[in-house]
Parts: C-alpha cells; structure tokens; sequence
C-alpha cells in the first residue's frame, strides 16, 4: 500500500492547484483532487503558499481543521465511490445524498464516518472496519455533521 509522507500529501495538492492555475494537464489523482480544492474556495489561500503551509502544524484539539487532510480524506471517499469499495459504500452514499440533497453535505458525512474509522484503527492497532464504517454512514444523520477532519 501507497502511504505517502505528509510532505508529499501536500506537495500533492500544492501541485495540483500551481498545475491548474498555470492551465496545464492534470493526470492521475490529479483530476479528483482538483474537484476536492474547487469545493473548498477556503483553502484556495492556503495552496497559494506552499512555502509558508508546507511544514505548519494543525492542532484539531484547538478547532483547526488540516485542509490536507481534510482534502485527502475527501479524495480517497471519491476512490472508494469509483469502485464501490468497500462493497455498499455506493448505496449508503447514495442513502446519504437522497436524505440531505446536497452532495458535498453528503460527502462531509461519509468523511467523519472514514476518519472515525481511520483514528479507532489507529488507536486499537486494528486493520481498518469496513462494516463499522458502513453502519456509520448508513446511520450517521447528514445534519449533525461537520467537517471535523
């Protein structure tokens, strides 16, 4: 598996903004994460500087949101919904998105849902749960969520 430094996350996304900016072609991952940053003009500023928010630390327990990670987590939901996987992943979107009508509302609450199940892995030293996973996005109320991540 892929695991990138936290470096090269962000030179990931800084690249993909100078790219499209400057009017150049986009490949790979470059294509979705460009639609990531389109939908969050508030970190538009934040790509603009790489040399100043390359290396910053955020503090979530302070109310920061890291918009690299917030976009990754959003990236790697638009992977998973290309291929359905894990398996249902589509359905319970879908679910998600009839409920609140607004995607990127919808999205948020899949993103909280994914990082809940990435940071209980974490702290259990326990593969990732797919079905915990599910069962939250499956019942997670797109009004309560926010974009914590």
């Amino acid at each position: 598996m892929f695991q990138p430094s936290r470096e090269e996350v962000r030179d990931f996304f800084f690249e993909t903004w100078r790219k499209y900016r400057a009017g150049l072609d986009l490949i790979g991952l470059e294509p979705i994460a460009l639609q990531v940053i389109l939908l969050h003009p508030e970190y538009h500023a934040v790509l603009d500087q790489p040399e100043r928010y390359r290396h910053l630390d955020y503090f979530p327990e302070h109310g920061e949101t890291n918009p690299f990670l917030h976009m990754s987590l959003h990236v790697s939901i638009e992977e998973q919904l290309s291929i359905d996987q894990p398996a249902g992943i589509v359905a319970a979107f879908t679910q998600r998105l009839q409920d609140c009508g607004d995607r990127h509302l919808a999205l948020h609450a899949v993103l909280d849902c994914l990082a809940e199940m990435v940071w209980r892995a974490q702290r259990d030293h326990l593969p990732p749960d797919a079905n915990a996973y599910l069962l939250c996005v499956s019942t997670t109320s797109t009004r309560s969520s926010s974009n914590r991540a």
